[in-house]
Protein backbone atom coordinates (compact mmCIF):
# COMPACT_ATOMS: atom_id res chain seq x y z
CA UNK A 1 0.00 0.00 0.00
CA UNK A 2 1.32 3.52 -0.89
CA UNK A 3 1.34 5.65 2.42
CA UNK A 4 -0.14 8.82 1.52
CA UNK A 5 1.71 11.63 3.08
CA UNK A 6 1.06 15.28 4.10
CA UNK A 7 4.36 16.94 2.79
CA UNK A 8 5.69 20.74 2.87
CA UNK A 9 6.57 21.41 -0.14
CA UNK A 10 6.46 20.12 -3.83
CA UNK A 11 10.04 19.54 -3.88
CA UNK A 12 9.76 17.16 -0.63
CA UNK A 13 6.96 15.18 -2.75
CA UNK A 14 9.40 14.81 -5.50
CA UNK A 15 12.26 13.62 -2.85
CA UNK A 16 9.45 10.91 -2.18
CA UNK A 17 8.62 9.70 -5.31
CA UNK A 18 12.68 9.74 -6.09
CA UNK A 19 13.01 7.36 -3.08
CA UNK A 20 10.31 5.11 -3.70
CA UNK A 21 11.74 4.76 -7.37
CA UNK A 22 15.42 3.91 -5.94
CA UNK A 23 13.94 1.47 -3.41
CA UNK A 24 11.40 -0.29 -5.93
CA UNK A 25 14.59 -0.70 -8.62
CA UNK A 26 17.57 -0.67 -6.50
CA UNK A 27 16.87 -1.37 -2.38
CA UNK A 28 14.25 -3.59 -2.71
CA UNK A 29 15.55 -6.58 -5.15
CA UNK A 30 18.42 -7.75 -3.58
CA UNK A 31 17.33 -7.65 0.19
CA UNK A 32 16.30 -10.93 0.59
CA UNK A 33 19.34 -12.56 -1.05
CA UNK A 34 22.04 -10.04 -0.07
CA UNK A 35 20.79 -10.88 3.84
CA UNK A 36 20.76 -14.43 3.17
CA UNK A 37 24.44 -13.71 2.11
CA UNK A 38 25.39 -11.20 4.88
CA UNK A 39 26.51 -8.58 1.97
CA UNK A 40 27.04 -4.91 2.73
CA UNK A 41 25.44 -3.31 -0.09
CA UNK A 42 28.17 -0.60 -0.40
CA UNK A 43 27.19 0.29 -4.12
CA UNK A 44 23.46 1.19 -2.84
CA UNK A 45 24.40 3.47 -0.57
CA UNK A 46 26.87 5.45 -3.48
CA UNK A 47 23.75 5.29 -5.41
CA UNK A 48 22.18 7.11 -2.62
CA UNK A 49 24.60 9.43 -2.04
CA UNK A 50 25.19 10.17 -6.08
CA UNK A 51 20.81 10.84 -5.61
CA UNK A 52 21.29 13.33 -2.62
CA UNK A 53 19.81 11.38 -0.19
CA UNK A 54 22.75 10.81 2.13
CA UNK A 55 22.90 14.70 3.33
CA UNK A 56 19.21 15.41 3.19
CA UNK A 57 18.95 17.39 6.53
CA UNK A 58 22.13 19.18 5.88
CA UNK A 59 23.19 22.75 4.79
CA UNK A 60 23.85 23.36 1.03
CA UNK A 61 26.49 25.25 1.50
CA UNK A 62 28.12 21.89 2.22
CA UNK A 63 26.43 19.45 -0.28
CA UNK A 64 23.29 19.08 1.70
CA UNK A 65 19.96 19.40 0.72
CA UNK A 66 18.68 21.64 3.75
CA UNK A 67 15.67 19.62 4.18
CA UNK A 68 13.69 19.37 7.53
CA UNK A 69 13.58 16.92 9.53
CA UNK A 70 10.04 15.95 8.86
CA UNK A 71 11.24 15.07 4.73
CA UNK A 72 13.97 13.47 5.93
CA UNK A 73 12.57 10.97 8.13
CA UNK A 74 10.09 10.01 5.77
CA UNK A 75 12.87 9.00 3.60
CA UNK A 76 14.51 7.26 5.61
CA UNK A 77 11.17 4.95 6.74
CA UNK A 78 10.49 4.33 2.96
CA UNK A 79 14.42 3.13 2.36
CA UNK A 80 13.54 1.04 5.62
CA UNK A 81 10.74 -0.31 4.08
CA UNK A 82 12.43 -1.74 1.49
CA UNK A 83 15.44 -2.82 3.42
CA UNK A 84 16.00 -1.92 6.92
CA UNK A 85 19.91 -2.00 6.22
CA UNK A 86 19.66 0.86 4.09
CA UNK A 87 17.56 2.45 5.94
CA UNK A 88 19.55 1.90 9.32
CA UNK A 89 22.54 2.70 7.79
CA UNK A 90 21.47 6.21 5.88
CA UNK A 91 20.11 6.88 9.45
CA UNK A 92 23.69 6.08 10.95
CA UNK A 93 25.80 8.12 8.50
CA UNK A 94 23.40 10.67 9.12
CA UNK A 95 23.95 10.53 12.72
CA UNK A 96 27.73 10.61 11.98
CA UNK A 97 27.48 13.61 10.27
CA UNK A 98 25.92 15.86 12.67
CA UNK A 99 28.97 16.62 15.04
CA UNK A 100 30.97 18.30 12.38
CA UNK A 101 27.78 19.83 11.25
CA UNK A 102 26.77 20.79 14.53
CA UNK A 103 29.64 21.59 16.70
CA UNK A 104 32.41 21.34 14.44
CA UNK A 105 34.76 24.20 13.47
CA UNK A 106 34.32 26.78 9.98
CA UNK A 107 37.53 24.87 8.69
CA UNK A 108 36.70 21.77 9.74
CA UNK A 109 33.05 21.92 7.89
CA UNK A 110 34.39 23.32 5.18
CA UNK A 111 37.08 20.92 4.90
CA UNK A 112 34.90 17.68 5.87
CA UNK A 113 31.44 18.15 5.42
CA UNK A 114 30.73 18.08 1.29
CA UNK A 115 32.26 14.34 1.18
CA UNK A 116 30.37 13.47 4.57
CA UNK A 117 27.00 14.65 3.28
CA UNK A 118 27.46 14.35 -0.59
CA UNK A 119 27.61 11.05 0.06
CA UNK A 120 31.26 10.20 -1.51
CA UNK A 121 31.80 8.48 2.41
CA UNK A 122 29.93 6.44 4.66
CA UNK A 123 30.07 7.32 8.42
CA UNK A 124 30.10 5.01 11.50
CA UNK A 125 29.54 6.44 14.75
CA UNK A 126 31.41 4.88 18.21
CA UNK A 127 29.93 5.91 21.44
CA UNK A 128 29.46 2.36 23.09
CA UNK A 129 31.68 -0.28 24.40
CA UNK A 130 32.43 -4.13 25.66
CA UNK A 131 31.74 -2.11 29.19
CA UNK A 132 30.01 0.66 28.84
CA UNK A 133 26.15 0.46 26.50
CA UNK A 134 23.74 2.45 28.38
CA UNK A 135 25.77 3.32 30.84
CA UNK A 136 27.95 6.00 28.10
CA UNK A 137 29.64 7.84 30.37
CA UNK A 138 31.74 5.41 31.55
CA UNK A 139 33.83 4.82 28.21
CA UNK A 140 37.40 4.19 29.26
CA UNK A 141 38.71 4.88 25.58
CA UNK A 142 41.25 7.03 25.95
CA UNK A 143 42.57 9.72 23.66
CA UNK A 144 45.63 11.52 25.35
CA UNK A 145 46.69 14.90 24.24
CA UNK A 146 49.97 15.43 23.33
CA UNK A 147 52.03 18.29 21.50
CA UNK A 148 51.72 17.05 18.03
CA UNK A 149 47.80 15.65 19.00
CA UNK A 150 46.01 12.90 20.28
CA UNK A 151 46.81 9.47 21.25
CA UNK A 152 43.60 7.23 21.06
CA UNK A 153 43.89 3.84 22.78
CA UNK A 154 40.32 1.54 23.05
CA UNK A 155 37.96 -0.60 21.61
CA UNK A 156 34.54 0.67 20.35
CA UNK A 157 31.82 -2.22 20.07
CA UNK A 158 28.77 -2.65 18.43
CA UNK A 159 29.20 -0.04 15.94
CA UNK A 160 27.24 -0.40 12.33
CA UNK A 161 29.72 -0.09 9.16
CA UNK A 162 32.64 -1.00 11.46
CA UNK A 163 35.42 -1.65 9.27
CA UNK A 164 33.54 -0.58 6.13
CA UNK A 165 33.44 3.17 6.68
CA UNK A 166 35.06 5.83 5.43
CA UNK A 167 35.47 8.00 8.46
CA UNK A 168 34.33 7.62 12.42
CA UNK A 169 33.07 9.63 15.10
CA UNK A 170 34.79 8.74 18.41
CA UNK A 171 33.93 9.63 21.59
CA UNK A 172 36.82 8.99 24.01
CA UNK A 173 37.98 10.20 27.37
CA UNK A 174 40.35 13.50 27.19
CA UNK A 175 40.40 14.20 30.77
CA UNK A 176 38.03 13.22 33.99
CA UNK A 177 36.12 10.32 35.04
CA UNK A 178 32.13 10.97 34.30
CA UNK A 179 30.50 12.82 31.06
CA UNK A 180 32.52 15.80 31.67
CA UNK A 181 35.70 14.17 30.53
CA UNK A 182 34.76 12.89 27.09
CA UNK A 183 35.66 14.51 23.93
CA UNK A 184 34.44 14.21 20.33
CA UNK A 185 37.26 13.26 17.56
CA UNK A 186 36.79 12.83 13.61
CA UNK A 187 38.59 9.71 12.22
CA UNK A 188 39.05 8.71 8.82
CA UNK A 189 39.73 5.19 7.98
CA UNK A 190 43.02 4.20 7.05
CA UNK A 191 44.61 5.86 10.39
CA UNK A 192 47.40 3.91 11.88
CA UNK A 193 46.59 1.60 14.47
CA UNK A 194 42.94 1.44 14.01
CA UNK A 195 41.60 -2.26 13.31
CA UNK A 196 38.43 -3.83 13.45
CA UNK A 197 36.63 -7.26 15.05
CA UNK A 198 34.92 -9.81 12.71
CA UNK A 199 31.49 -8.76 12.23
CA UNK A 200 29.09 -10.38 14.90
CA UNK A 201 26.73 -13.07 13.71
CA UNK A 202 23.38 -11.75 14.48
CA UNK A 203 19.84 -12.36 14.19
CA UNK A 204 18.58 -9.84 11.44
CA UNK A 205 19.92 -7.45 9.97
CA UNK A 206 22.90 -9.25 8.52
CA UNK A 207 23.62 -7.07 5.82
CA UNK A 208 24.96 -4.28 8.00
CA UNK A 209 27.79 -4.71 9.57
CA UNK A 210 28.40 -4.78 12.89
CA UNK A 211 31.78 -4.43 14.50
CA UNK A 212 34.40 -3.47 17.04
CA UNK A 213 36.40 -0.62 16.08
CA UNK A 214 39.96 -0.91 17.80
CA UNK A 215 42.59 2.06 18.60
CA UNK A 216 45.94 0.85 19.33
CA UNK A 217 48.23 4.44 19.60
CA UNK A 218 46.66 6.12 16.91
CA UNK A 219 47.67 9.33 16.45
CA UNK A 220 45.37 12.04 15.37
CA UNK A 221 46.49 15.92 15.01
CA UNK A 222 44.90 18.73 16.71
CA UNK A 223 42.27 19.46 14.49
CA UNK A 224 40.73 16.18 14.90
CA UNK A 225 38.64 17.32 17.81
CA UNK A 226 35.09 18.50 17.02
CA UNK A 227 33.76 21.41 19.44
CA UNK A 228 35.45 21.78 22.70
CA UNK A 229 37.54 19.38 24.78
CA UNK A 230 35.16 17.83 27.42
CA UNK A 231 32.30 18.64 25.32
CA UNK A 232 31.85 14.92 23.37
CA UNK A 233 28.83 13.44 25.76
CA UNK A 234 27.07 16.41 25.19
CA UNK A 235 27.31 15.87 21.22
CA UNK A 236 27.17 12.35 22.06
CA UNK A 237 23.51 12.96 23.22
CA UNK A 238 22.50 15.30 21.05
CA UNK A 239 23.34 13.32 17.90
CA UNK A 240 21.37 10.59 19.97
CA UNK A 241 18.50 12.77 20.35
CA UNK A 242 18.12 12.71 16.33
CA UNK A 243 19.37 9.23 16.34
CA UNK A 244 16.11 7.89 17.82
CA UNK A 245 13.88 9.78 15.33
CA UNK A 246 16.10 7.83 12.70
CA UNK A 247 15.48 4.42 14.26
CA UNK A 248 11.31 4.74 14.89
CA UNK A 249 11.53 6.03 11.32
CA UNK A 250 13.37 2.99 10.54
CA UNK A 251 10.32 0.72 12.95
CA UNK A 252 7.78 2.52 10.88
CA UNK A 253 9.22 1.64 7.51
CA UNK A 254 9.53 -2.19 8.72
CA UNK A 255 6.64 -2.48 10.21
CA UNK A 256 4.40 -0.88 7.37
CA UNK A 257 6.61 -3.39 5.03
CA UNK A 258 4.89 -6.38 6.91
CA UNK A 259 1.62 -5.39 7.06
CA UNK A 260 1.21 -4.66 3.43
CA UNK A 261 2.49 -8.37 2.55
CA UNK A 262 0.21 -9.36 5.40
CA UNK A 263 -2.56 -7.10 3.91
CA UNK A 264 -1.78 -8.56 0.41
CA UNK A 265 -1.71 -12.47 1.47
CA UNK A 266 -5.18 -12.12 3.53
CA UNK A 267 -6.60 -11.03 0.27
CA UNK A 268 -5.46 -13.50 -1.65
CA UNK A 269 -5.71 -16.31 1.02
CA UNK A 270 -8.78 -18.27 1.10
CA UNK A 271 -9.90 -21.11 3.56
CA UNK A 272 -13.24 -22.69 4.28
CA UNK A 273 -14.75 -21.03 0.76
CA UNK A 274 -13.58 -17.35 2.09
CA UNK A 275 -10.73 -14.82 1.70
CA UNK A 276 -8.94 -14.89 5.19
CA UNK A 277 -8.95 -10.87 5.34
CA UNK A 278 -13.16 -11.31 5.36
CA UNK A 279 -12.71 -13.31 9.01
CA UNK A 280 -13.52 -10.94 11.53
CA UNK A 281 -10.45 -12.43 13.66
CA UNK A 282 -7.81 -11.21 10.90
CA UNK A 283 -9.33 -8.48 9.84
CA UNK A 284 -9.50 -6.96 13.30
CA UNK A 285 -5.73 -7.84 13.71
CA UNK A 286 -4.90 -6.17 10.37
CA UNK A 287 -7.29 -3.13 11.64
CA UNK A 288 -4.87 -3.04 14.99
CA UNK A 289 -1.58 -3.61 13.03
CA UNK A 290 -2.43 -0.51 10.71
CA UNK A 291 -3.82 1.86 13.56
CA UNK A 292 -0.71 1.46 15.27
CA UNK A 293 1.61 1.99 12.38
CA UNK A 294 -0.17 5.30 11.59
CA UNK A 295 -0.05 6.23 15.50
CA UNK A 296 3.83 5.63 15.40
CA UNK A 297 4.17 7.15 12.21
CA UNK A 298 2.29 10.71 13.45
CA UNK A 299 4.41 10.47 16.51
CA UNK A 300 8.28 10.74 15.14
CA UNK A 301 6.43 13.10 12.72
CA UNK A 302 5.42 15.21 16.00
CA UNK A 303 8.78 15.20 17.34
CA UNK A 304 10.42 15.82 14.29
CA UNK A 305 8.36 18.72 13.72
CA UNK A 306 9.41 20.35 17.21
CA UNK A 307 12.88 19.66 16.19
CA UNK A 308 11.98 21.95 12.96
CA UNK A 309 10.77 24.29 15.04
CA UNK A 310 13.38 25.06 17.51
CA UNK A 311 11.81 23.71 20.42
CA UNK A 312 13.15 20.99 23.26
CA UNK A 313 11.99 17.69 21.86
CA UNK A 314 14.51 14.93 23.39
CA UNK A 315 11.59 13.36 25.04
CA UNK A 316 9.32 13.14 22.46
CA UNK A 317 11.75 11.64 20.90
CA UNK A 318 12.08 9.26 23.38
CA UNK A 319 8.64 8.27 23.30
CA UNK A 320 8.46 7.82 19.71
CA UNK A 321 11.35 4.94 19.86
CA UNK A 322 10.40 3.80 22.18
CA UNK A 323 6.37 3.61 20.62
CA UNK A 324 7.83 2.95 17.23
CA UNK A 325 10.15 0.26 17.96
CA UNK A 326 7.63 -2.02 20.51
CA UNK A 327 4.90 -1.38 17.96
CA UNK A 328 7.50 -2.54 15.29
CA UNK A 329 7.97 -5.84 17.32
CA UNK A 330 4.10 -6.77 17.84
CA UNK A 331 3.17 -5.43 14.04
CA UNK A 332 5.84 -7.80 12.72
CA UNK A 333 4.81 -11.07 15.19
CA UNK A 334 1.13 -10.49 14.18
CA UNK A 335 2.29 -10.39 10.45
CA UNK A 336 4.02 -13.71 10.97
CA UNK A 337 0.76 -15.03 12.38
CA UNK A 338 -1.69 -13.88 9.72
CA UNK A 339 0.70 -15.64 6.95
CA UNK A 340 0.87 -18.76 9.10
CA UNK A 341 3.05 -21.71 8.48
CA UNK A 342 4.07 -19.36 5.24
CA UNK A 343 4.93 -16.41 7.86
CA UNK A 344 7.61 -18.83 9.21
CA UNK A 345 9.45 -19.39 6.29
CA UNK A 346 11.50 -17.82 3.60
CA UNK A 347 9.79 -17.76 0.94
CA UNK A 348 7.62 -14.97 2.41
CA UNK A 349 9.61 -11.44 3.94
CA UNK A 350 7.65 -10.93 7.35
CA UNK A 351 10.19 -13.91 8.73
CA UNK A 352 12.92 -11.22 8.33
CA UNK A 353 11.18 -8.26 9.71
CA UNK A 354 10.17 -9.95 12.83
CA UNK A 355 13.85 -10.51 13.07
CA UNK A 356 14.94 -7.55 12.31
CA UNK A 357 12.41 -5.46 14.60
CA UNK A 358 13.46 -6.84 17.26
CA UNK A 359 17.09 -4.52 17.34
CA UNK A 360 15.57 -2.02 16.99
CA UNK A 361 14.22 -2.11 20.85
CA UNK A 362 17.62 -2.37 21.70
CA UNK A 363 19.51 0.20 19.20
CA UNK A 364 20.31 4.15 20.26
CA UNK A 365 19.35 3.27 23.90
CA UNK A 366 17.41 0.42 24.66
CA UNK A 367 13.85 1.26 25.17
CA UNK A 368 14.30 0.48 29.04
CA UNK A 369 16.84 4.17 28.87
CA UNK A 370 13.97 5.34 26.96
CA UNK A 371 11.31 4.88 29.43
CA UNK A 372 14.30 6.18 32.05
CA UNK A 373 14.50 9.62 30.08
CA UNK A 374 10.42 9.88 29.17
CA UNK A 375 10.27 8.84 33.50
CA UNK A 376 12.87 11.57 34.35
CA UNK A 377 11.46 14.48 32.34
CA UNK A 378 7.70 13.79 34.03
CA UNK A 379 9.52 13.94 37.60
CA UNK A 380 11.17 17.30 36.63
CA UNK A 381 7.77 18.71 34.73
CA UNK A 382 9.66 19.78 31.47
CA UNK A 383 7.98 21.70 29.09
CA UNK A 384 6.75 19.91 25.87
CA UNK A 385 5.64 17.26 27.81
Amino acid sequence: MTVERALPTPEAHELIQLTRELVAKEVAPRAAADEAAGRFPREVFTTLGAAGLLGLPYSEEYGGAAQPQEVYLQVVEELAAGWLAVGLGTSVHTLSCFPVAAYGSQEQRAELLPAMVGGELLGAYCLSEPQSGSDAAALTTRAVPGPDGYTVDGVKAWITHGGVADFYLLMARTGEPGARGVSCLHVPAGVEGLSFGAPEHKMGMRSSPTAQVRFDGVRLPHDALVGAEGEGFRIAMAALDGGRLGIAACAVGVAQAALDTASAYARERRQFGSRIVDFQGVSFMLADMATQVAAARALYLDAARLRDAGRPYGTRAAMAKLFATDMCMKVTTDAVQVLGGYGYVEDFPVERYMREAKVLQIVEGTNQIQRLVIGRALAQERPGL
